[in-house]
């Protein structure tokens, strides 16, 4: 039987999108609730988890109802971090291993956090002759951004680029792609990566992207 490692009061960051495994997040916090658990987690080389909000907003608003958010999210560690100014970090997280909400409870001063459990990482799964197309037309487009990128720090996706890997084709489609947030949290919950491929693949066909 495989041994569940599960994480005690994770602090969470409901945010409207879907981070993935491997993913880059840009975040410009200036919430009191973040700038601490930010801050902690630097200090501590601790990661923090990002869900996806289902009820609410990111920034607490008066009179608002309860943040809700998926029980699926991703672990989040700090790469680059910086001080503008007083009240304000721009940090740099990279997209980890992902995870399932145990529980979870509302600290006084609005932060979530939450006992979880991680979810096993993808199998690394060749992309099939089938789906080369996706592949390749994904390296087009990280060639072209990487042409218009001043530098390699402002690219959406990190090196190094694993085109022959089902899951992490899909993810970087998944993060480039305007689609639902809704959608995009569903496929980063599956667990067979080719299938989570071939359904980007789908998506890529009906849109043009890739025939």
């Amino acid at each position: 039987m495989a041994t569940v490692l599960t994480l005690q009061s994770l602090p969470l960051f409901p945010l409207g999108t879907v981070l993935f495994p491997g993913g880059l997040l840009p975040l410009r916090i200036f919430e009191v609730r973040y700038l601490d658990m930010i801050g902690r987690c630097h200090k501590a080389g601790a990661p923090f988890g990002v869900v996806s909000l289902t009820q609410g907003h990111e920034v607490r608003q008066p009179g608002a109802g309860q943040e809700a958010f998926s029980t699926v999210g991703t672990l989040a560690t700090i790469a680059a971090m910086e001080h503008p100014r007083p009240g304000l970090m721009m940090v740099r997280a990279v997209g980890q291993q992902r995870f399932r909400i145990r529980s979870s409870d509302q600290l006084k001063h609005g932060l979530w956090i939450a006992d979880v459990e991680r979810l096993e990482a993808d199998k690394v799964v060749p992309v099939p002759e089938d789906l080369q197309v996706t592949s390749t037309a994904l390296g087009k487009v990280l060639h072209s951004l990487q042409e218009r990128a001043p530098t390699p720090e402002q690219m959406p996706v990190a090196q190094p680029w694993r085109l022959d890997d089902c899951g992490w084709v899909a993810n970087r489609w998944c993060e480039l792609l305007p689609l639902p947030v809704g959608l995009k949290q569903r496929l980063m919950e599956l667990d067979n990566p080719l299938v989570r491929l071939e359904l980007v693949s789908d998506v890529l066909v009906k849109t043009g992207i890739s025939a």
